[in-house]
């Protein structure tokens, strides 16, 4: 299985399992800026959780978090960040954007406040590295060592479909959990003759759970049964409040490390947890391929390919290269990617939204 299909497939299994936020392809580096891409993360909702949902879907901006505008009276907004002029500027823009800052007109001015004060919405947060193959680990073990020195989460776990040895485990950093996956094929052509793909499966015709009808306009549309999730070792908590290491670069007999300190971490954290609920995991497109079909993963739509017998990555495996590519006529359908998210999640696509009057529709300028 390639590891796209994998990743889809285990953010797919976490959705439909596990309460909170799942997000893929998050920047994780504090001091080598974009050196450590997780590939799913898994935030558990903390108390506050709806107080966020509330707020906007899209992710709020780190500046705007941490200027020192306020809830109570409104702030010239150029004396309330610690940054670029620019940057603060875009964070100000997008902040008002989303609701989670109102302006006032002062004398040609923009003076700003926050519509309510940012929670602290989330619990747990996991990180999982995708290695389907343990043959070709690549940078596996570096990789992981930089998650457990640094303790940018909270827990660390390798998933993987290889049969896990003791020489293995003995590779990966302690504190590292390991989970096994196990998942069935998808066999489409028996799906295109309306019969079940495999044990627990439904037919790509068949009604959903509310009546509607399980294709996706107009897509033939397979269904599979949830991964089995085998833990070989669970994980065992990092330091996340406390001060952490980032390894920076690597030369024979010696590795450039940075000592960061808890609110370092804190601050990247945040962004991180930001960029994870505006995000989510369903980030990718749909081949504009007239053979294109879709397969239901737990209930969550992704781009199958039945020429090539497998989910596939649109961008990289699509297109008039591919052998089995046929030119799509008309506009293909519509997937509505962030209604089936707010539909299996506790994410809101449209919220109330915070604002306690209307803002003005002047902008910078």
């Amino acid at each position: 299985m390639s590891e796209f299909a994998f990743e889809l497939e285990l953010c797919a299994a976490l959705e439909n399992e596990r309460d909170g936020i799942v997000a893929r392809q998050l920047g994780a580096s504090v001091a080598s800026g974009g050196g450590r891409i997780l590939d799913i993360v898994h935030i558990e909702p903390g108390p506050a959780f709806d107080r966020r949902a509330e707020i906007s879907p899209s992710a709020i901006p780190a500046a705007a978090i941490e200027s020192d505008v306020g809830t109570g009276r409104a702030r010239y907004w150029k004396s309330c960040f610690d940054c670029h002029p620019e940057r603060a500027r875009r964070a100000v823009e997008r902040a008002l954007e989303i609701g989670f800052f109102e302006r006032e007109r002062r004398g040609g001015r923009d003076y700003v406040r926050q519509t309510t004060r940012y929670p602290e919405w989330a619990g747990r947060v996991l990180a999982i590295e995708n290695k389907p193959d343990l043959a070709s680990p690549g940078d596996l073990e570096h990789q992981l060592r930089l998650d457990v020195s640094l303790g940018l989460v909270d827990e660390v776990v390798l998933a993987t479909e290889s049969y896990v040895t003791r020489a293995h485990l003995n590779r990966l950093p302690d504190p590292v959990g390991v989970w096994r996956i196990h998942s069935e094929s998808i066999d489409l052509e028996r799906s295109s003759r309306g019969e079940n793909t495999s044990k627990g499966g439904v037919n790509s015709s068949e009604s959903g759970p509310n009546g509607t009808d399980k294709r996706v306009s107009g897509i033939e549309s397979v269904a599979r049964r949830a991964l089995e999730i085998e833990v070989i070792r669970e994980p065992t908590p990092l330091p996340a409040d406390g001060p952490g290491v980032e390894p920076v670069a690597y030369h024979p007999g010696r590795t450039d490390i940075a000592v960061l300190s808890g609110e370092e971490k804190a601050r990247v954290r945040r962004r991180l947890l930001e960029r994870a609920y505006g995000k989510g995991w369903r980030t990718y497109g749909f081949p504009a391929c007239g053979r294109a079909s879709t397969a239901s993963l737990d209930g969550a739509t992704v781009p199958y390919c039945p020429w090539l017998g497998r989910i596939v990555d649109a961008e990289s495996d699509c297109g008039p290269t591919c052998a089995g590519f046929e030119a799509l006529e008309g506009d293909g359908a519509e997937i509505d990617l962030e209604a089936e998210r707010e539909n299996r999640t506790a994410w809101v696509r449209d919220p109330r939204g915070t604002k306690r009057r209307q803002s003005g529709l002047d902008r910078f300028g």
